[in-house]
């Protein structure tokens, strides 16, 4: 029997069910510095295994549409730092100030890969463009998001003390695997690729650990006791607004500048998504733990809304008209595996 696609997908019902194993069996003491060690191993391999994935013809393929790039990495490192801190009046009230600091640091998170470059395949967006505008911007984060943590939230853990401290954290236990396995891709590449299961088994088992490491610290120090449903419910109007801001910006912005469709798409998917993969390994660097279970809650929540949202803007895309030289591209393709 088909799920109904109203349902949540199987990684968020792990999410909520981990959520849910934090909050009543949390670990401490010797059990959580063990679980601190093996997340740190597990996001470290995460992020190798991506650089041993992603070609270099992949990462220069679009590189040559320059305003493309300075468009979206202008939303996802501007467009979306300004909305949280003009909403500011709006926002903190709604969902506590506790809340609040997690709302301003999802806005400052590089955008995600995966889902944005599926989307705008859904949506036969510009392929290419969106591979290297979606990596750049995960690159570009670990050293842009410290940054604007310092600068947009001064006095919220960690952050408060030394943004360099905390980049060089992030590059050594991130940058420097994605690096590692890059270099490695000539002699690992292919088996990756043709384990493609295993990397998602990493994907999704890396961000469970760190989501049941940090909620596990946050639940110690007394989260629950912290937040109202109400808080929550406001959380989710909250991100609704943020993410219906930023997708009417980049379809606007995109049809005023002169984009065509296929490159609109991809800057609407890329300059809207915000990562749960590379924010949730930050926020344990950047954030005491105790505060990293409450300062994710905002961005899982974000994350799965614009997984929502973006599928439903993807398949709409996705039944536009072919443009005539789409037509002739693929009336070509089919003359050639006929005669082949």
């Amino acid at each position: 029997m088909a799920r109904s696609r109203f349902l949540p997908d199987n990684f968020t019902l792990m999410l909520l069910a981990t959520v849910a194993l934090a909050s009543f069996a949390p670990v401490s003491g010797q059990a959580a510095h063990f679980f601190e060690g093996l997340t740190t191993a597990a996001v470290a391999l995460l992020f190798f295994l991506h650089g041993a994935k992603l070609s270099r013809e992949a990462i220069f393929a679009g590189i040559g549409h320059w305003r493309l790039h300075l468009l979206v990495f202008a939303t996802t490192f501007i467009l979306f730092p300004i909305i949280g801190i003009a909403l500011r009046p709006v926002l903190e009230p709604l969902v506590t100030p506790a809340l609040y600091v997690g709302v301003l640091y999802l806005c400052v998170l590089p955008a995600t890969v995966q889902s944005a470059i599926a989307f705008t395949a859904m949506g036969r967006g510009n392929m290419p463009a969106a591979i290297c505008s979606a990596s750049a911007s995960t690159l570009l984060g670990i050293v842009v998001t410290p940054l604007l943590v310092k600068m947009v939230l001064p006095h919220a853990g960690e952050a408060s003390q030394d943004a360099l401290h905390s980049i060089g954290k992030i590059m050594l236990q991130l940058l420097l695997p994605f690096l590692a396995g890059h270099f490695l891709r000539p002699w690992i590449g292919n088996f990756v690729k043709t384990n493609a299961k295993m990397l998602k088994v990493v994907d999704q088992g890396s961000i469970l650990l760190v989501v049941f490491t940090a909620f596990s610290a946050a639940v110690v120090e007394g989260i629950w006791r912290q937040l109202p449903l109400t808080g929550l419910l406001a959380l989710l109007l909250v991100s609704a607004i943020i993410l219906a801001i930023v997708l009417v910006f980049t379809t606007f912005i995109a049809r005023k500048l002169g984009f065509n469709k296929e490159d609109e798409i991809t800057i609407v998917f890329c300059g809207s998504k915000k990562s749960l993969i590379s924010g949730v390994p930050m926020a344990k660097v950047i954030f005491p733990s105790a505060e990293a279970g409450l300062i994710v809650l905002p961005l899982m929540i974000f994350h799965q809304l614009q997984l929502m949202v973006c599928a439903v803007l993807a398949q709409r895309y996705a039944r536009r008209p072919e443009t005539p030289e789409l037509v002739d591209e693929k009336k070509a393709e089919s003359t050639a595996k006929a005669g082949a």
